[in-house]
Order: C-alpha cells, then sequence, then structure tokens
C-alpha cells in the first residue's frame, strides 16, 4: 500500500486551475510540475512538498468558524460512498510547498480570529502524506491559529504525541460499529480507529464524531447501536457527534473515473429515519446533530 512517501504521484492532465472553492487562486505554483522524481520522492519524505487535492473556505461544516479547509490526495481506505473518490489515489492535484501554504493558510488569521475558525486538514486522509501534514499542523498551531484533521483514524498510529499537541479538534468517521459491516464499507480493519479513539480518550482531546447512515449498508439497527455504544466509551472527550444522511452526489466522479459505484441506486435515507438513529445516540447522552 502506497503511504504517501514511496508511493507514485502522476499529475492528470486538467485544463484550468486545479483548485475549487472561493479559495481559488491557493495552490497554483505550476513550477513544481517539472520537479525530477529523485527531489520529489526527497522532498515528500521531508514533507517539504505534497500533492494538495483542493481547497475551500466554508463556514461551520468542517469544525467551528470560517474554516479554511485543505484536502490531502491519497487515501488507504476505499469508502463505497466517497464523495471525493479521485482523492483515493495519488493521480490528482497540486503540487505544493509547505512553506506557501503555511504562508497562505496564515493570510487567513483575522477571519479566523474573527470567526472563532481556523484550518481543517481533510482529504482523502490527511495522514496519508503525513510528513507534510505534520509540519502544516506545527506551523500553523504556532501561529496561533485553532488547527483540525478530519480523519478516519485508520492511520492514527502515524501521529506523534507532538503531533496531537498541534492538532486542536479532530474530526473522526466512524465508518460502522462491526469489523464485518466496516470491512463491506471501506476494505479496511475498523480496529486502527477504535485505538485511535482510546488514544484521544486517553489525553482528553476534544473530538467531533461523524457517521455517515447509508440505507443497506449502514442503517441496520445493530451497526447504528455498536457505533454508538463505541463513541459512548468516549463520551468525555466527544464533544458532539453528526449523522449524516447518505447522498450520492459522488455518482459522476465515481463514472467518470471509471470505478462501479455500487450505490448508484442507493437513495438517501429518511429525514424520520435520520433523527431516529440521532435518538439512538441522545440514549447515550451524546451532543447530537
Amino acid at each position: 500500500m502506497a503511504d504517501g512517501i514511496t508511493g507514485v504521484v502522476t499529475l492528470s492532465p486538467e485544463s484550468g486551475e486545479r483548485v475549487r472553492g472561493v479559495a481559488a487562486g491557493l495552490g497554483v505554483d505550476h513550477a513544481l510540475d517539472e520537479i525530477t522524481r529523485p527531489e520529489l520522492m526527497e522532498a515528500r519524505r521531508t514533507g517539504d512538498i505534497a500533492l494538495v487535492h483542493s481547497w475551500e473556505l466554508v463556514t461551520a461544516v468542517d469544525g467551528p468558524g470560517t474554516r479554511m479547509t485543505m484536502f490531502m490526495s491519497g487515501c488507504p481506505l476505499r469508502c463505497q460512498y466517497c464523495h471525493n473518490p479521485d482523492t483515493m489515489e495519488m493521480k490528482t492535484g497540486t503540487l505544493e510547498r509547505v512553506d506557501d501554504v503555511v504562508t497562505r493558510i496564515k493570510r487567513y488569521k483575522p477571519i479566523f480570529r474573527a470567526s472563532g475558525g481556523g484550518l481543517t486538514i481533510s482529504g482523502g486522509e490527511p495522514l496519508f502524506q503525513i510528513a507534510f501534514t505534520r509540519r502544516v499542523l506545527k506551523e500553523v498551531h504556532d501561529a496561533g491559529i485553532h488547527t483540525t484533521i478530519d480523519t478516519s483514524g485508520f492511520l492514527g498510529s502515524r501521529l506523534r504525541d507532538e503531533d496531537l499537541d498541534n492538532i486542536d479538534l479532530v474530526l473522526m468517521d466512524v465508518k460502522s460499529g462491526d469489523e464485518e459491516t466496516y470491512q463491506r464499507v471501506t476494505r479496511r480493519q475498523l480496529q486502527p480507529t477504535l485505538d485511535f479513539g482510546d488514544r484521544l480518550n486517553r489525553i482528553g482531546k476534544p473530538v467531533w464524531i461523524r457517521f455517515v447512515l447509508v440505507p443497506g449498508l449502514t442503517d441496520s439497527a445493530e451497526n447504528v447501536e455498536n457505533v454508538a455504544s463505541i463513541v459512548e466509551r468516549w463520551k468525555s472527550n466527544v464533544e458532539r457527534v453528526e449523522v449524516l444522511p447518505f447522498h450520492n452526489m459522488g455518482k459522476d466522479k465515481w463514472e467518470g473515473l471509471d470505478m462501479t459505484y455500487h450505490l448508484a441506486d442507493t437513495k438517501p435515507p429518511r429525514p424520520e429515519d435520520v433523527e431516529k438513529v440521532r435518538d439512538v445516540f441522545r440514549a447515550k447522552g451524546l451532543e447530537v446533530y
């Protein structure tokens, strides 16, 4: 499995700027497209350079306040409902220098201060290109900016204790509550997420949990109860649980990548069914949205 350091980077040809959202203008150092492979491999090892998929500047979505969200390329999971399947492989994005990224983020510090926001590193999986993520988190956190990672927890063991000191909030996706369902959803194992969640609980790190409700996949009463029971054991540091209804807005991306989208005929859950699942978490004494 490529680990974000030794894996192969291929930049797919695209037209126009390879960025999105109102943060357009970030991530356009095309001079780095000419970097040689040995130089690139060394720069990725040290965290000097990474492949950034895209950016967004949003409010109250990926953490508190106005967030600058940086989406990293690369992910070890293969979630059936992924709405950014083009982040799975390290094939699309813009090569970015860590110093340039930190400088750009710092420009938004007045906005972050006014709104109580900050930086969120998402993906893909933010811990896939770990050296780069580690350096960005430290420099941005040292600058007094609130930092968040949006992760499945599968690669949580890559974070050192000092890395966790540079993270103010963890958004963690608990995909399912039992091993069989988790593997069906992600093609990976549940245990690393449990281990990471337990570690965050031991140190009292603030966490927001996310659970995607997918009819016919994650919505069984047993699976929902299992997820709620897992999160309940972290209740002392989990600030909120977000139950997110499935949508198939990523369908066109899957098809555009010639990937089989198994949920093409799956409909979003009914609002009353989503609320029923939220009640399961509320019954555990959790704050639920």
